[in-house]
């Protein structure tokens, strides 16, 4: 990779070579399929097509949160996408997602299958189609939607900026993982002053905004995410630490966490789920 301190940026950019790091066989500037991949259909009204990154994470956590909650309409199979695989570039999945980002939902419940795509979307089409974990008063529900699409503005910064430049790059140079680790540090630090006077994002209400929040920002202080935490101080965000905590006591959230798991402890590891029985049989450390 050239010195980035003599890089000149060209008057054009052409994609003539790989840009290096941990997805660089999967990076491309065109979107659209690569390949011909039908998608697996399920049993259970809703099919995901996710994996278990953070964002995949979200959904999975709302979908056992709503199964534990007595909404049975919530069953769902979790059909396993490899990004690093490409699988994201499939057919089917485009057509599902033309963004060919995980995860991808499809409601079969209707007449007409209804594809959903992006995690935001996806959490609150599902807090609204079940009505739960979003509060249904206008204030309470501003609240909850004022921390989702935080989530969804902010953690790029911390994914595809702090993430990919301190844990991902080929090279590691000073100027990005400055600027990113100042940006993360900062949004914990938003988090952290906000949470010292609200038991959870919206309030005294576990809402799909905590839901969403949580597998980024309480990934980085319990140290799941980039093994940052030593890096990142997050013994300085003791709000943040006491949220995360709480929010990861709740047994749904646990069993989220585990569907389409690729990574960790191979009991944690549930490939993909289509009954809640998975959890005790077809983990990695049991099949």
């Amino acid at each position: 990779m050239p010195n980035s301190r003599h890089y000149v940026p060209p008057k054009i950019w052409t994609w003539d070579q790989p840009s290096g790091g941990a997805f660089a066989n999967i990076n491309r500037p065109i979107a659209g399929s690569t390949h011909e991949k039908v998608l697996p259909v399920g049993k259970h009204p809703l099919q995901l097509y996710s994996l278990g990154t953070p964002n995949g994470i979200k959904v999975t956590i709302l979908l056992e949160e709503l199964l534990a909650v007595g909404c049975h309409g919530a069953e769902y199979d979790a059909w396993l996408i490899n990004i690093r695989d490409g699988d994201q570039f499939g057919s089917g999945f485009v057509e599902v997602n033309p963004n060919s980002k995980i995860p991808a939902l499809v409601d079969r419940s209707s007449p007409v299958p209804l594809r959903v795509f992006e995690s935001g979307a996806i959490l609150l089409y599902l807090a609204d189609k079940f009505k739960a974990f979003i509060p249904r008063d206008i204030a309470g529900r501003t609240e909850t939607l004022n921390w989702l699409f935080w989530q969804m503005g902010s953690a790029p910064y911390v994914g595809g900026g702090f993430g990919h430049f301190y844990a991902y790059a080929p090279e590691k140079f000073e100027y990005p993982i400055d600027r990113f680790t100042m940006e993360a540090k900062r949004q914990l630090d938003v988090l952290n002053r906000h949470l010292a006077s609200h038991e959870y994002l919206a309030g005294d209400q576990y809402t799909i905004a905590d839901i969403a929040v949580f597998p980024w920002y309480g990934g980085l202080v319990k140290g799941w995410l980039y093994s940052a935490a030593e890096f990142l101080a997050v013994h300085e965000y003791s709000h943040v630490q006491r949220w995360a905590e709480h929010v990861y006591s709740r047994p749904a959230v646990k069993r989220g966490r585990m569907v389409n798991r690729m990574t960790g402890d191979a009991s944690e590891q549930l490939r993909e789920r289509h009954d809640a029985s998975d959890f005790d049989t077809k983990t990695q450390g049991k099949v």
